[in-house]
């Protein structure tokens, strides 16, 4: 068995860390307290994260990014929205 078991627990953990402050922000639309630019700047980082593990063929990269992007989207939509 190789390293891959690695990635698949760092990837697991790093999005499942990422999840109840995304669940709370999407229940309570509140983003007064999410700066904007880190926002941005995290979105992005993730889009070359995911490029990055799809170039490598990395499925613990590839499943844990699309999770994660797909929440840090919602929340980036709203901050936009609703400031």
């Amino acid at each position: 068995m190789s390293g891959e078991w690695m990635g698949y627990v760092a990837a697991t953990l790093t999005t499942a860390a990422f999840v109840p402050q995304a669940l709370k922000t999407l229940r309570s639309r509140d983003t007064r307290s999410i700066s904007l630019g880190m926002y941005v700047v995290f979105t992005v980082g993730l889009c070359f994260w995911l490029a990055y593990g799809i170039v490598l063929d990395s499925w613990p990269m590839i499943l844990s990014n699309v999770v994660t992007l797909a929440l840090a989207l919602l929340i980036l939509a709203l901050k936009l929205r609703h400031g």
